[in-house]
């Protein structure tokens, strides 16, 4: 890689604070924080050449009010070696706001040009907007991962993962939620600059990856939807009855629609069979009874329908990434 690393991080008013200057303090911090900490001078003093950059450079408020002053637009100078985009706080239901389409534009031609592209959480939504991630796979907030997949049916989505290099080179990666900013800047530190390199970052920053993935910090049951009612009283009825014994031909019937029929339609509604939604309902309960009581885990089991532990436990491992018991030590301390 050259000796410098021309860095821009996205902003716009729908960014978040957090995460774009978390990045550029610890990417302005290679070759100079760990030297410094042990008496040797700077090794690699700016590195990453980090700038914030927007469409037109002027002052903006960020999602939560305060004002925000970039470095410079993004037509200003030559092309970036690398672009960050961090995550963006807009309701993605509805149509992209026109400047986070200029956005999504400007990053999908930076792309074709060959500029290396990464996003972080819901900014992934600017890559796929610009038709970065067509055909390949990618990441995002477990949140709007469903949402994801559902625009853009051409990407591959992998809703556990933290990071997902792909493309060609691995020149285009997608990080998790809106935290994932370590495990992306690690990520590019050790691979733009060397392994040694983001160790030391991790130590000075006190920096700790998500080896666990996202799945356990994702809300299996969020996202209920509303544009078809039939389908929208079955999850409400089923958010009361899902620990029954074969509660889909309870709702089946209650539809009064042929099985073959509502089947088809709840999972065109919702991206789920009816028995996959179940499940998922079960192993969020399970969730919050292993995080808020102590109750043994085969009680758990039973309380949210499993007649058989193990199979409580092959779904739960399968929907939260880890087994129940590991789940319980990770968040029952909060």
């Amino acid at each position: 890689m050259k000796n410098s690393i021309r860095t821009v991080i996205i902003g716009s008013p729908s960014a978040g604070t957090a995460a774009i200057f978390s990045i550029l303090d610890i990417l302005s911090s290679v070759g100079r924080d760990w030297e410094m900490l042990h008496g040797a001078p700077p090794s690699e003093p700016n590195k990453f050449q980090p700038l914030l950059c927007t469409m037109t450079g002027a002052p903006y408020l960020d999602i939560n009010g305060r004002k925000v002053t970039p470095d410079a637009a993004l037509d200003a100078g030559k092309l970036p070696d690398l672009i960050i985009v961090p995550d963006i706080h807009i309701d993605f239901g509805g149509p992209l706001p026109d400047d986070l389409i200029a956005l999504s534009k400007w990053i999908g031609d930076a792309h074709a040009k060959g500029v290396m592209t990464t996003s972080v959480c819901s900014g992934t939504m600017l890559l796929a907007t610009g038709g970065v991630l067509d055909g390949r796979e990618a990441t995002t907030h477990w949140g709007v991962a469903d949402l994801l997949a559902t625009q853009f049916p051409k990407i591959t989505v992998r809703r556990e993962r933290i990071l997902c290099p792909t493309g060609e080179g691995h020149n285009v990666v997608t990080a998790g939620g809106s935290s994932s900013w370590v495990d992306l800047v690690l990520y590019l530190i050790a691979r733009l600059v060397d392994a040694d390199t983001a160790r030391r970052i991790a130590k000075v920053w006190l920096l700790n990856t998500h080896n666990d993935g996202q799945l356990n910090y994702a809300s299996l049951a969020a996202g209920r939807q509303y544009e078809d009612k039939i389908i929208a009283d079955a999850q409400a009825w089923l958010s009361q009855h899902y620990m029954k014994t074969f509660p889909v031909s309870g709702l089946v019937e209650r539809s009064g629609m042929s099985a073959r029929g509502f089947l088809r339609r709840f999972r065109r509604a919702t991206g789920h069979s009816p028995a996959e939604y179940v499940q998922t309902l079960r192993v969020e309960e399970a969730k919050q009874m292993l995080e808020t009581t102590n109750l043994a885990i085969d009680e758990i089991a039973g309380e949210v329908g499993y007649t058989e532990p193990s199979s409580f436990r092959s779904a739960f491992r399968k929907n939260v990434g880890m087994s129940a018991s590991v789940y319980r030590r990770k968040w029952q301390p909060f």
